[in-house]
């Protein structure tokens, strides 16, 4: 494992737990998309498919039970938890997620690296998550005003796939037919959708100010 990958992995952890001490301790959801929630759920279910079925190592099983157990974790405190539940801001969460997992679903079906179940429901996850932070993004933009913790998880969401695509092009040139291009060009996407929220989250933290997006 390279260094790259070993910080977007961290990343990503840290994104999950900033999250979960937000609820947790907090016993607060607001400015957290359920929606975003509930497609990154999906998204691992499917992903990890073969956690019981293809040992890899020790920290990849890890890594893969983390991943699945806190976004479930985080589903249900959204939708279970009183205190939690309460914090919700449903009437600005509208982004219609459901209509972004049919498209992904037959994309999946048509582009994939091999037409098995497990290689389908692979392609699936990774579309799914190009786009699954789009809920969240939107209810932003519309709460404008962003708390500390919130930022700093949506944050950490997008430096996780900035490492991994350093991660990519450090092994496309140091490993031999090294070559995904389903992988490589969803998380471009999904890179590039964070864009509008870095330019403002560094314009924020340069001038010492409240991270605030437009309308």
């Amino acid at each position: 494992m390279n260094m790259f990958r070993f910080l977007g992995d961290m990343t990503h952890l840290f994104s999950v737990l900033v999250l979960l001490l937000k609820i947790h301790t907090i016993k607060s959801c607001a400015g957290i998309s359920l929606k975003t929630q509930e497609l990154y759920a999906i998204v691992f279910a499917t992903r990890y498919l073969d956690l019981f079925t293809d040992y890899i190592s020790l920290y990849n099983t890890v890594m893969k039970l983390v991943y699945l157990g806190s976004s479930l974790s985080i589903v249900w405190y959204m939708r279970r938890h009183k205190l939690v539940r309460r914090s919700y801001d449903k009437d600005q969460d509208t982004f219609r997620h459901h209509f972004l997992i049919l498209p992904c679903l037959i994309l999946a079906l048509l582009i994939n690296e091999k037409f098995t179940f497990m290689e389908v429901m692979w392609a699936f996850s990774l579309y799914l998550e190009a786009v699954a932070i789009l809920p969240q993004l939107v209810l932003l933009q519309r709460t404008r005003n962003i708390d500390n913790l919130t930022g700093q998880y949506v944050f950490l969401l997008g430096a996780y796939r900035s490492f991994y695509i350093l991660n990519w092009i450090y092994r496309y040139f140091t490993e031999v037919h090294y070559v995904h291009w389903i992988t490589w060009i969803s998380g471009l996407v999904q890179t590039l959708l964070y864009g509008d929220f870095f330019y403002y989250y560094f314009h924020s933290w340069k001038n010492n100010e409240k991270l605030q997006l437009p309308a």
